[in-house]
């Protein structure tokens, strides 16, 4: 009797251990891991939607997916990010196309000075964009999704209510913006958004030109208590791609949640950071009253001398573009369409 006991504890052991190691069929299945990377630090919109993503494909998948993420750059940076996702050092990398002049001509349509209502408007109109005209730039890839920063305006020491009020105006630009700046008739100066508070403190400019987030995240409110807010002069696309082989060698079931999540997360991720710049100007006039944040918004007639000095950038995006064979016309027109129908579908 006690040896037949020794046997069933024995047989019970080894059946337990086949379990755990899946020599035996199990209800756990091996997980899928998926690596994230992004650049910019882990609080910035950016890499909130990521995180995100991240919990919902998790969700989605009921766990057969585990993302892990890397922001602020501790896997791959800005630069090297489609390098290093077409290596494989990372599986999925999130980078900003403006940092690669030429590279990427469909989406620069979205980049142009085009008066965006709000990123999600711009993040829906370039999702779309980018499905219809599928880039050749982009077909090493599988595209995870797509969407825009909010549209940039312009925080100053002194109120901007015209073009004589910009005119040999000081204000930090990057990339698009400074050549925005300088057919305006302001003094662009590039550098990074990290130096800006202390070249404001030094008054080494005047203000920045970027969306309006930073009024709180850099605390700009201090020393930018005028905010031209309406006249909208450009947006930055974000482009989330995948390692073309790891995508192939997703299962069908993942695939089609990746998929799914697409639009969505590029519409999301739009709603979530045009909702964190009202919190953002909401917190900079309760902040700082004394003089108080003030928000100036132009007229149409104002708006349209700008514009109007602005056109030689598109003059010059359809000549370059179809210089590369593409039909540039046509995709600037497309986008002007998409940005009629979502500025419908989502009303500021």
């Amino acid at each position: 009797m006690k040896r037949k006991n020794k046997l069933l504890v024995v047989l019970g052991l080894i059946l337990s251990i086949s379990l755990i190691i899946g020599i035996f069929p199990s209800t756990t299945k091996a997980q899928i891991k998926l690596s994230y990377a992004n650049f910019p630090p882990a609080p910035t919109f950016p890499c909130v939607q990521m995180e995100r993503w991240k919990q919902e494909v998790e969700k989605r998948t009921q766990g057969k997916v585990k993302v892990d993420t890397y922001p602020g750059g501790t896997l791959l940076h800005a630069k090297n990010m489609f390098d290093g996702v077409a290596a494989g050092t990372a599986d999925i990398g999130c980078t900003c196309t403006s940092y690669f002049p030429g590279m990427f001509p469909v989406v620069e349509a979205v980049d142009l000075p085009l008066g965006w209502p709000s990123a999600t408007v711009a993040s829906a109109a370039l999702f779309d964009l980018v499905q219809k005209y599928k880039p050749k730039e982009l077909e090493r890839f599988k595209i995870i999704t797509m969407f825009t920063c909010p549209p940039a305006n312009i925080m100053s020491m002194k109120p901007i209510l015209s073009l004589e009020d910009l005119k040999g105006y000081e204000l930090r630009a990057s990339g698009t913006g400074a050549k925005i700046l300088e057919l305006l008739g302001a003094a662009p100066v590039a550098m990074p958004q990290s130096d800006v508070p202390e070249a404001l403190q030094k008054g080494v400019i005047k203000g920045n030109v970027s969306s309006l987030e930073v009024m709180k995240d850099f605390k700009y409110a201090e020393y930018c208590r005028h905010v031209t807010a309406n006249v909208n002069l450009f947006v930055v696309s974000f482009a989330v791609v995948m390692n073309k082989s790891k995508w192939e060698s997703l299962p069908a079931d993942v695939k089609k949640i990746i998929d799914d999540l697409a639009k969505e997360q590029a519409i999301w991720t739009g709603k979530y950071v045009d909702n964190h710049v009202k919190e953002a100007m909401k917190w900079s006039i309760e902040t700082y009253k004394n003089p108080p944040v003030q928000v100036y918004k132009l007229s149409p007639k104002e708006i349209s001398r700008w514009y109007a000095l602005l056109k030689p950038m598109r003059d010059k995006y359809i000549k370059d573009v179809s210089g590369k064979g593409l039909p540039a016309q046509e995709i600037l027109n497309e986008v002007m369409n998409l940005k009629e129908k979502y500025s419908k579908e989502f009303p500021e």
